[in-house]
């Protein structure tokens, strides 16, 4: 009775701790390795069963098309049972709802084990209710609507719960890249779908997000009770890594498939051109990897210099620091204008108004970064050195560089002006 109580309050003993979380995934990992062993033989015999559903929803190589496959193969009695029952699939979607929100409850209260398989439980609803309606023919885009919508609910519950549990901490950061990127996921794909472009392909789907981070919470206590059994705050270093995972590869899968869209648009647009006997618009930097690449290789280059330039007034001219700075950063805005207008962008253009140009990016792009330095001072958990990196690796992605490109060095541009 004391260790039911202590399940119910959290308070567990290491031993307690390690068969909470062991308990039910022993069971369902023998249901589940068992059913692939059966899965094996099924493909052997009959080939592989393809869940139409599955093929539609693009691949993913987290868990490939095979395992997602196997996955809805096993869990088909499941669904036979929930559709003989005669549940009504909305209580399946709104049952999914309340799961998800058990688990960012369980999640914030550290009980990682719980959360997770709240999760993935939560996960499987979802995944049943809308197969449901189908089957019965009661799917209306009404009801899609809804399940869409609370699945994004679902998803941001227990990511929420886990940036509660990490306050303070440097995993609250991966836990919020991880909630941005699961939420443009799929508005990207929804934005695309608007647009007539169907983009569903990429490293972390929601069948690949519930899987990981699910099972990453439900067998972190095993570790932790293990390994660190005394720590009353663990950090749960199996879900910690689950976390950093999806914060790369949702953020990563909601680039690539925005690119892909993008892309497709412009290629519908030309086509559309080309149709019509129009003159089809050019593609303005056919070479953006090799571009991108040598606009870094010019900023290394002329941070060098500017290095360079200091150590040298400095060492041989005996020049005071700060004057000696300030002339290796004109020296180095030199080479770097230079290097970019001859060998990056090969630009045409005259010379002095791209210098003007030149100056209000550079300029904005110093307030940009001290700015967002200060900005991340206010979280004590992150060092001045990372987010040094991280302010200036974003600022040259989404400022500099694209401003390079299309307004300091755009040979277009001043054609503009001449008209």
């Amino acid at each position: 009775m004391e260790q039911v109580i202590g399940i119910v309050t959290g308070e567990m003993t290491p031993n307690t701790r390690v068969w909470s979380a062991l308990a039910p995934a022993l069971l369902i990992t023998a249901y589940f390795v068992l059913g692939f062993l059966a899965f094996l033989v099924r493909c052997a015999v009959k080939g592989v069963p393809r869940d139409p559903e599955t093929v539609q929803r693009g691949d993913s190589l987290l868990t490939g098309e095979f395992l997602r496959h196997y996955f809805f193969w096993v869990i088909h009695p499941l669904w036979t049972l929930v559709l003989r029952s005669g549940i009504p699939p909305t209580a399946l979607t709104t049952l999914s709802a309340l799961l998800g929100l058990g688990s960012g409850i369980a999640a914030a209260a550290g009980r990682f084990s719980l959360a997770g398989w709240l999760f993935i439980f939560s996960g499987i609803c979802d995944t049943l209710d809308g197969r449901v309606a189908r089957a019965r023919g009661l799917a209306t885009p009404w009801g899609a609507a809804i399940d869409s919508t609370l699945d994004r609910y679902t998803d941001s519950a227990i990511l929420v719960g886990l940036a509660w549990y990490y306050r303070g901490e440097w995993v609250l950061l991966p836990v919020l890249l991880a909630l941005v990127g699961g939420s443009l996921v799929p508005y990207v794909r929804a934005r695309g779908e608007a647009l007539g472009v169907s983009v569903k392909d990429g490293l972390a789907q929601r069948v690949d997000r519930v899987l990981y981070l699910g099972a990453g919470c439900a067998l972190s206590p095993v570790i932790e009770a293990l390994w660190f059994p005394a720590n009353p705050h663990p950090m749960h270093w199996l879900a910690v890594a689950s976390l950093c995972m999806l914060a790369v590869t949702s953020n990563y899968t909601a680039a690539g498939r925005l690119i892909s869209v993008v892309r497709r648009l412009r290629e519908a647009a030309r086509a559309a051109a080309g149709a019509s006997g129009e003159e089809a618009p050019a593609r303005r930097r056919p070479r953006l990897a090799e571009k991108l690449s040598l606009n870094i290789v010019a900023a290394m280059v002329a941070t060098g210099v500017d290095f360079l330039t200091v150590l040298l007034l400095v060492e041989k001219t005996g020049a005071n620091p700060a004057l000696a700075t300030a002339g290796g950063c004109a020296v180095g805005a030199f080479v770097n204008f230079s290097l970019n207008r001859v060998v990056t962008f090969r630009s045409s253009s005259p010379t002095l108004p791209q210098i003007g140009r030149y100056l209000v990016v550079s300029v904005s792009s110093m307030l940009l970064n001290s700015g967002g330095v200060a900005v991340f001072a206010l979280l004590p958990f992150i060092g001045y050195q990372v987010s040094w990196w991280l302010v200036r690796t974003a600022v040259f992605l989404l400022w500099n560089y694209p401003l390079h490109n299309s307004y300091v060095f755009d040979d277009e541009l001043e054609k503009g002006h001449a008209v």
